[in-house]
């Protein structure tokens, strides 16, 4: 590292005392929590200052207030430090070789990859794979996962994207919700109940653009944050639901769930495996890959 390099990067101990400051809008509560007296973490802002050449805070009696370059430099270092401490805590806790993290949509867990386990088990017995629901994107430079399932486009920040399939929604209700309301066509969920998923709001106008009914698709009367709570209340006759045919393939051979027409929404998205590209160095993560893929094949 150069000298130039060096002076850009002040003491961590100095960093820490400032953002627990800052933080916490008093030295003694810093020094509480740091494990320092208050003269201690005001000797590390005074070093800090002189580093950086400004005041960080002002000092008017036994109160300090940061100054708006203070404040300002602490927004910007606050969510390094987390960074810093979550990449120590991975470090520190370091997985075997063959072991991997994979986040994955919830519904798409249990109802896609949760089935096909024993087969990869049986494939590569060596291999242990942690899942972890997760129904929102993040960065994996904040995470400690290998890949995730995603759904939409292929637009996860700085990752690579395996594409695995896309997604046929069916309207499906239960037999009883179709005998109460008359249901013969398709048109004919125009005048009655419609569920949502809450990420897919697009998904009943798509459908009835779809199948070129007349009438506008009318705002749904309850969203759901997961398919198989939608599915749940679809069952229950609470109202017609969109989902797809792969996540609710027990609902349909039961007949707890029918789907009487033909029509599906407009492909909204696909899913797609995503990972850090870097990953595929792991002999572990590209075994994974592999078997991942060829299951969609």
């Amino acid at each position: 590292m150069s000298d130039a390099s060096r002076r850009l990067l002040p003491p961590m101990a100095a960093l820490h005392s400032f953002a627990a400051a800052a933080r916490l809008g008093s030295f003694s509560r810093a020094g509480d929590e740091l494990g320092l007296t208050q003269s201690a973490v005001s000797r590390q802002i005074a070093h800090l200052e002189d580093w950086l050449q400004l005041r960080l805070f002002d000092r008017t009696g036994r109160r300090v207030v940061l100054t708006a370059e203070g404040s300002a430099y602490a927004e910007a270092i606050a969510p390094a430090l987390d960074r810093i401490r979550r990449a120590t805590a991975r470090a520190i806790e370091r997985r075997p070789d063959r072991e991997l993290s994979i986040a994955t949509l919830p519904s798409f867990g249990m109802r896609w990859l949760a089935p096909r386990l024993p087969r990869l088990t049986a494939q590569i017995p060596d291999l242990t794979i942690n899942f972890s629901a997760r129904a929102t994107e993040f960065h994996f430079a904040d995470e400690a996962f290998d890949a995730a399932i995603h759904f939409g486009r292929p637009d996860w920040p700085d990752a690579a994207h395996d594409l695995l399939f896309g997604e046929q929604a069916v309207a499906v209700m239960s037999p009883d919700f179709i005998a109460r309301h008359a249901i013969v066509t398709p048109a004919d969920l125009a005048r009655v109940p419609l569920l949502a998923l809450s990420s897919r709001r697009r998904a009943w106008p798509a459908w009835f653009g779809a199948g070129s009914i007349a009438a506008p698709a009318p705002e749904p009367t309850a969203a759901f944050e997961h398919f198989l709570m939608l599915a749940q209340a679809a069952a229950a006759g609470a109202g017609a639901a969109l989902i797809p045919s792969f996540l609710i393939e027990p609902e349909l051979a039961s007949g707890v769930l029918v789907s009487p027409f033909e029509l599906t929404a407009p492909d909204l998205g696909a899913y797609y495996l995503v990972y850090p590209p870097d990953r595929l160095d792991s002999p572990a993560f590209g075994q994974f890959r592999d078997w991942l893929i060829a299951e969609v094949s």
